[in-house]
């Protein structure tokens, strides 16, 4: 089964995923976003516990990470180091909260003071610059200061957590270094402890049986309030100086407290006027609230949390809104089959009046509203009769916010260029696939990216298990040269040093001969039977093997690892042998992930399996659209499928039934929104599979005239 799941802090600046590809074999990555994305904690077997928890600090100086059967890590963000893994006597951790006090802002002022004595010092030794002013020498020290401040001090933090007997332990973090400041023995009214809110010197503990505990730090008192209510799962205070609010989350609704009176300022639960349940709460501004049902919705209400509606044609608008999403959903559909298959009556049209549908004027109009507010270069483009259907598909995506045909049609857009032209430019970086695509992108742009990319690594070395990681790369990318100097560096105080020595001097002397390629290939089997799955292809590339090292590879479930591997380092025909292995398991029932495999197969121009796999999974629409494509740009050849020698022959054979299937289902979907002439269209298109759809879709307009 596969699931994901993601964690951001306030900022949106750090992210957890954690991917599950079945029951056995499991990854979790650990990664930070500052403008490019980078593995903060990679790959650490297949033992590796599941994460539980993630907390950034409010300086984003460091990270928590707490596992479901495994000491918490505590991780440096700025360098990605790991300060301290906990020893597997610490207590488990139910909930987690850093302090919102910090020593920044006197540590600022110690530097500041220290620079500006150097300054003056500096200044005043020097009798040219005896003129010179001391407002200038505080704008230079300023803005030395802030280019350098946040790189150099490194404030003092700390957290709380409780464990599972409810005691509260405080610790503190400057530097590299971590110390257990105090621990508080559990409140008696108080059970499991669930979660922790801190804001100034309130803190707040939920727990398991719904109690809520009141911490003033500053007076040092406590105060236990049972709400009477399910567990509580979550708290969160809301946004600005002294606001102290706070917002509860129970299992069957939510709270929002006054923390300075101790008393629920307002309440909403599951139950007889309220049919939906809520999952997640979170304060949308200072005096709002914002709540993810289970129904599908997202609900902003005020502090009182009391529902509201309101008729949104009463809403009077400045200026018109595209949003598809707010016509009726079989308007919306037939909205986006008349912006995709311009032209009409051979001439483009934004006039939804000017096409055959049967339609309310009420509807119609609102349709019309819509193409109205587009904006006017897009209407210019809509109405060029050179526009592509192509195109036309990739910019109706963008206008209707879908991410899956967005990354379908970019990448069909630019598979079908690359295998409609012979053109060596083609596959080069100006025009290759962006490299976000990973492993959907060519074999030679993809090789030269990660070539980039481990020199770049390679330039940023600064501890043993990097350089060691940056060798195994380039092991793997064929780069033995490199490999070998940056084994060579070891130290000799280094346990690994006699390892390092020996590999290098294999890498070195390994020769094509048969008997120490059989050697090698022996050896490199019996560590992958024997769990050193890493080490043996290694070795294997070493003598060429990297095909045998991909079968291994996807042998012990290493899917992603396999295809990266073929596309460094096989040639074109032994790399789509491995990608297609890897195809047939993303479609395989205890993966399902067919709109991905759909992407792989694009990247190998196997169009007509595209096609299928699309009508197969009653995506009528895009399967259609995407075979017009196909016909338009010559990148499928039609053939008879009685005849074996012209399926042998062409690449992308496909046959007049297929084709007749999908514009025919394609037909009927259109039909079955209403939308006639594109229905009309698409019947004709397919031929005899259509002609009854076309007697009827005729006999319905001459009786609509009568």
């Amino acid at each position: 089964m596969t699931s994901h799941a993601v964690v951001t802090a306030a900022d949106g600046r750090y992210r957890y995923t954690k991917r599950l590809t079945n029951d056995h074999d499991q990854r979790y990555d650990l990664a930070v976003i500052v403008g490019k994305s980078m593995v903060f904690r990679g790959e650490r077997g297949n033992d590796e516990p599941p994460m539980e928890m993630i907390k950034v600090s409010h300086l984003k100086q460091y990270l928590v990470v707490v596992f479901k059967d495994k000491p918490m890590e505590l991780w440096d963000i700025r360098t990605c180091t790991l300060l301290r893994e906990m020893s597997k006597v610490f207590p488990t951790v139910t909930a987690l909260e850093w302090s919102p006090s910090h020593n920044l802002k006197s540590l600022r002022k110690k530097q500041m003071a220290a620079r500006e004595a150097m300054a003056r010092q500096t200044v005043s030794s020097d009798s040219d610059l005896s003129n010179v002013e001391s407002s200038v020498i505080s704008l230079l020290q300023e803005a030395e200061s802030k280019s350098e401040l946040s790189q150099n001090i490194s404030a003092r933090e700390h957290f709380v957590f409780a464990d599972t007997d409810g005691q509260v332990y405080h610790l503190t973090v400057e530097g590299n270094s971590v110390k257990d400041s105090a621990r508080i023995p559990p409140d008696g009214s108080m059970g499991s402890i669930s979660c922790i809110a801190w804001k100034g010197d309130t803190l707040v503990l939920g727990d398991v049986d719904g109690n809520l505990n009141f911490w003033d730090l500053k007076a040092r008192v406590s105060r236990a309030i049972p709400t009477r209510r399910n567990g509580v799962w979550k708290i969160r205070f809301a946004p600005g100086k002294g606001n102290q609010k706070l917002m509860v989350l129970y299992n069957d609704g939510a709270e929002v407290w006054d923390t300075k009176e101790l008393q629920m300022v307002s309440s909403i639960r599951t139950g007889r006027n309220m049919n939906y349940r809520v999952l997640d709460v979170d304060w949308c501004s200072s005096d709002k609230v914002i709540l993810a049902c289970d129904d599908g919705c997202i609900r902003v209400l005020e502090m009182s949390m009391k529902p509201t509606c309101f008729r949104m044609d009463e809403q009077e608008l400045l200026d018109p809104v595209w949003c598809p999403y707010l016509l009726h959903p079989r308007a919306s559909l037939v909205l986006k089959a008349f912006l995709l298959h311009q032209p009409w009556k051979e001439k483009c049209s934004l006039d939804i009046s000017s096409v055959d549908y049967p339609e309310h004027d009420d509807i119609k109009n609102l349709i019309q509203q819509q193409i109205n507010a587009l904006p006017n270069d897009l209407k210019d483009l809509i109405l060029d009769v050179e526009f592509s259907l192509l195109q036309r598909c990739l910019l109706v995506a963008r206008l209707y916010g879908d991410e899956s045909e967005l990354h379908f049609w970019t990448v069909a857009c630019h598979y079908l260029q690359v295998f409609q032209s012979d053109a060596p430019h083609v596959g080069s970086s100006a025009n290759a696939l962006d490299i976000c695509y990973d492993l959907l992108c060519e074999n030679s742009y993809f090789q030269k990216f990660q070539l980039d990319r481990i020199s770049l690594q390679e330039v940023k070395r600064s501890s043993y298990e990097h350089t060691r990681k940056c060798a195994d790369q380039l092991l793997l990318l064929g780069q033995t040269d490199r490999a070998v100097q940056l084994l060579l560096e070891t130290s000799a105080d280094n346990p690994q040093y006699y390892c390092d020595s020996l590999k290098a001097c294999l890498v070195t002397t390994v020769t094509s001969s048969g008997p120490s390629q059989s050697t090698i290939k022996l050896v490199a089997t019996n560590m992958i039977a024997n769990g050193k799955l890493a080490e043996g292809v290694q070795l294997l590339c070493l003598i060429d093997k990297a095909a045998d090292a991909c079968r291994y590879l996807q042998t012990y479930n290493e899917w992603n690892h396999a295809a990266w591997l073929a596309k460094v380092r096989l040639n074109p025909e032994e790399s789509a042998e491995v990608i297609k292995r890897w195809v047939d398991h993303l479609c395989s029932p205890h993966i399902n992930q067919k709109y991905k495999a759909i992407l792989v197969l694009l990247s190998l121009g196997c169009f007509r399996k595209v096609i299928e796999m699309l009508h197969s999974m009653r995506c009528f629409d895009r399967a259609a659209l995407f075979l017009e494509a196909c016909l338009q740009n010559s990148a499928i050849e039609i053939s008879d499928e009685t005849n074996i020698l012209l399926f042998v022959v062409f690449l992308n054979p496909i046959s007049h039934k297929l084709i007749s299937a999908v514009f025919a289902d394609y037909a009927r979907t259109l039909r079955s929104i209403g939308f006639t002439q594109g229905a009309l269209r698409f019947a004709l298109k397919a031929g005899d599979g259509g002609a009854e759809l076309v007697s009827e879709l005729h006999s319905n307009k001459s009786e609509d005239k009568k």
